[in-house]
Order: C-alpha cells, then sequence, then structure tokens
C-alpha cells in the first residue's frame, strides 16, 4: 500500500542548487514547518521520484543526504522515517554538501574522477562512533591501553575467517590471517616476507602501481603481462616461465582487474592454478572491492580454489567502510602469516585493537551488512546512470563495457588522441581524471578509469559532457 504524501515539492531547472538538494531542503523545510512530523513515514523512493517527477536516483541521493545528516531514519524492510531527534539548527550545511557544482561560493565547480572510491558521505559514521564509545564503556580501559597480537585483534581475526569462509568460498583458520593497516601495508609485508632481491614478479599491464613499488623495494623485478577481455594473458606468463627462471609470483586483481575492470574468465583462473602448482609460483591475490558486485552470481577468488598451493590473499574494509578507515587484511600460509606478524612488530607493533573491536562491533549488530545492501543498490543504480551518460554522449567516440561490480569505468577512445592534453584542458576547467601512465608499465595506454560512486548524478553530467567535447 502507497503511503499518503500531501506535501508538493517544486523543483527549479534554471537554479544553481543540484536537485537532490532541492529535494533535500524542500523536506527539511516541511520538517521545520510541522508538515512532516516526528517518526512519520515517508514514501518509497520510486512514488517519490514519481510525484516530484524527477530520476529515482535523483531522489535516493537526496534522502541519503538527510539520513546522513540526522533528519530521516532509515528501518530495514520498513522505509524510510522522520527522525525522532532532529539536528541542530543549520546543521544541513555541513560536509555532505560541500564539493559539489551546486555551491554558490565556487567559480568553477571542482570534479574529481577518482579511480573507484566509495562515497564517503555514505560512510556509517553515527554507527561507528557509537559503537567506539560502547567499546570504551564495556571493556576495562586497562586492557584496551595496553599491546595486543601483531596480527589483530583475535575477535575481529575470528570473525574476518568466517566471513572469507562463508562469504567467499576459502578454508582459512585464525592463524593464516594478518589484520593491517590497509591493504598497502598488506602488499609492503608480502614483498618482504615472500621476495628476495633480483626475484621476478609478473604483474598485470595496465595494472596497479603501488603494488608494483612495493615489490621493487625490495629489489624485484616486473615483467608485464597484457590484459584483453578475460583478463591477464596466460599466453604471456607461458611465455615468460621458459624464459627466466627465477619467477616468484604474478600479482593479479582477477574480480575486477585494475583498471580496465575486467573479471578473470574461469578458464584462465584455472590455467593459472595450474601453472603456479606446476612451477612452484606464489599467485598473489588483490581482491580490493570483492563486496561490489552486481551480477546475480558472486564471483569467488582464486584463493578459494580447492587444488591452489601457492596463494596469498589481500583485502580491505576501506571500501566497505570509508577510504580514511586503514583496515585490511593479508591470508596465506601460517608460516608466512607468522614471518609477517615477525616483520609487523618491527614497524607498527599491532593494529589499531579498538578500532578493530569497533568495527567487529558494527558486524556483530548487523550494521555492516545493512550498509552494504543499502550502498550497493545506490552504487548500482549510480552505475546504470553513468552507463546512460556514456551512450548518450560518449557512444562514438570511446568503447566501454559495462562492468559487473566495482566502482569504475575503463574508456578506451575510438580514434587517436593526446590523452594528456586531453587531462590537461579538463583541468583548466575544473575536472580532474587521472593520466593513464598512472596505470600504465612503460609505455602510456590510451584510456581512462572513471570513478562514479563518489560524485553526484549532476557532477558525472558536466564531467561527461566535457570529456565528450574533447574526445
Amino acid at each position: 500500500m502507497l503511503r499518503p504524501w500531501k506535501l508538493q515539492i517544486k523543483i527549479d531547472l534554471t537554479s544553481k542548487k543540484a536537485i537532490y538538494l532541492q529535494i533535500a531542503d524542500a523536506i527539511i523545510d516541511a520538517i521545520k514547518n510541522e508538515q512532516l512530523h516526528k517518526n512519520q513515514a515517508l514514501p518509497g523512493s520510486r512514488q517519490l521520484a514519481e510525484l516530484i517527477e524527477v530520476n529515482r536516483n535523483t531522489v535516493v541521493e537526496g534522502l541519503n543526504v538527510l539520513i546522513a545528516e540526522g533528519w530521516l531514519v532509515s528501518k530495514e524492510r520498513k522505509g524510510t522515517f522522520v527522525a525522532n531527534v532532529f539536528p541542530k539548527q543549520d546543521q544541513h550545511k555541513s560536509i555532505y554538501r560541500k564539493n559539489t557544482i551546486d555551491d554558490e561560493h565556487l567559480s568553477k565547480p571542482l570534479i574529481v574522477f577518482d579511480d573507484g572510491f566509495p562515497d564517503s558521505r555514505l560512510a556509517p559514521t553515527v554507527a561507528l562512533a557509537r559503537a567506539y564509545r560502547q567499546i570504551f564503556n564495556r571493556k576495562a580501559r586497562w586492557q584496551m591501553m595496553g599491546y595486543s597480537n601483531e596480527l589483530g585483534d583475535s575477535e575481529f581475526r575470528n570473525a574476518m575467517v568466517q566471513m572469507l569462509n562463508f562469504k567467499r568460498g576459502m578454508n582459512i583458520s585464525i592463524h593464516e590471517i594478518c589484520i593491517t593497516r590497509g591493504s598497502q601495508m598488506a602488499m609492503y609485508l608480502t614483498s618482504q616476507c615472500l621476495l628476495e632481491k633480483n626475484d621476478f614478479v609478473l604483474i598485470e599491464n595496465p595494472g596497479y602501481k603501488p603494488a608494483w613499488q612495493a615489490f621493487e623495494s625490495i629489489g624485484a623485478n616486473l615483467l608485464p603481462v597484457s590484459v584483453d577481455n578475460q583478463g591477464l594473458s596466460i599466453d604471456d606468463v607461458k611465455y615468460y616461465l621458459k624464459k627466466y627462471k627465477k619467477i616468484k609470483a604474478i600479482y593479479t586483481t582477477p574480480h575486477h582487474q585494475f583498471p580496465t575492470t575486467v573479471t578473470m574468465s574461469l578458464q584462465r583462473r584455472l590455467e593459472l592454478i595450474s601453472l603456479s602448482n606446476q612451477y612452484g609460483f606464489t599467485i598473489i591475490e588483490d581482491d580490493y572491492d570483492n563486496e561490489f558486485h552486481f551480477g546475480y552470481r558472486p564471483v569467488l577468488p582464486i584463493s578459494s580454489f580447492d587444488n591452489v598451493q601457492h596463494f596469498i590473499y589481500i583485502g580491505t574494509l576501506s571500501k566497505i567502510i570509508a577510504p580514511a578507515l586503514r583496515i585490511g587484511y593479508l591470508v596465506g600460509s601460517q608460516s608466512f602469516i607468522k614471518k609477517a606478524g615477525n616483520l609487523r612488530k618491527i614497524i607498527d607493533v599491532q593494529g589499531d585493537n579498538i578500532m578493530e573491536q569497533a568495527i567487529l562491533q558494527l558486524i556483530k549488530d548487523g550494521e555492516v551488512k545493512r550498509h552494504l545492501k543499502k550502498t550497493s543498490a545506490i552504487y548500482k543504480a549510480k552505475r546504470d546512470y553513468f552507463e546512460t551518460l556514456l551512450h548518450t554522449y560518449l557512444k562514438e567516440k570511446v568503447s566501454f563495457s559495462k562492468p559487473d561490480g566495482g566502482l569504475a569505468f575503463w574508456l578506451m577512445p575510438k580514434k587517436e588522441v593526446d590523452v594528456f592534453q586531453v587531462v590537461k584542458k579538463l583541468n583548466m576547467q575544473g575536472i580532474d581524471i587521472i593520466t593513464p601512465n598512472k596505470f600504465s608499465f612503460n609505455k602510456p595506454i590510451h584510456g581512462f578509469r572513471l570513478g562514479y560512486a563518489s560524485l553526484s548524478e549532476e557532477l558525472l553530467k558536466k564531467g561527461i559532457i566535457a570529456l565528450s567535447k574533447l574526445l
């Protein structure tokens, strides 16, 4: 049954203020004028979109701003309601409204197409702060203020083990995981504990340069493996295995290849495992955004296959909660994890014990599950909207495939263009795009990775229109 809705929201298409902010401010005014009352249920986003005659994604974005600011609350399987306690006066002029095209104080918009960051405005900051306080109030302070295990809080590690075994088909124990300060620390520990000077490491090209830098820090040599629409080239791998004797590892991002977003095919996964078992090299699998998969069937990691003998698995919670929250994890054999723990003690002693317990509380309360469900729906809708923009403005100028997951698209210009000049001209308009040399080994690969999750619909559209005029 549809909920009654008498409030009239008028959209001014000539206003500099974004439509989603007009919707948000109209609802705030209605709450202040007591047209909407505490605990009152709002209609669903689809019904609201029909009533206001705007895109549903725009309504969802406006409601998310109000939820983040405390004017509305979302109750799972029940809907969206007016909050029981309202935020302080003018709190709606908050961080959630900064850096948008609608800020009247900006002469030029700042549009940043990152490499696939989540929208930090959606982070469950209130729930996390509450859990953090609860940890302090519930546990003895002297226990928290001392040193803990260098591999991470045992309860938290156990929760991660359960998640990986249940959600990603792995079969590991608590002795085979180390909690780290983000995936980059996990990458550094891996390079220091697995590699030696002059070892060879196969890398995807294009690929993730911070990982390459971690390998080079120990003195390893990098060998680029090409990537196509099925993932990394097995033929390239075989070529290098025949040519070099000291190939120690291969670094891969098979779930959503960075930066091309391609998912490695099952056939290539099986071939890669077979070669790893035959030649003894380790598969370093970076599963940086496993949670954001929009297809019907989740893709399990290479590390979950029963016959894989030599693997290291790296993941992060930063994409789930917020980029600034530096918590990742490293999975490997018991002997490898022990070695990583001993090195970790030298550079960091231990992880963030209190934050780990706070996030554990969010997991137990079901907050992380609810947050993922909400944000996945938002990002899926935004991905579909972004695809529409690409078809509308760039269909004849770039080739691309709609990714099954992740928070970015990979675009390849159909004609020869000077991508660095394109980026330079966009920068002059206040639009930032990552240059291809940030992904390429030696010669730059002419492609653009455009993250869409952290930008509003208005900014996405403006950025794509600007790009279309330069290609």
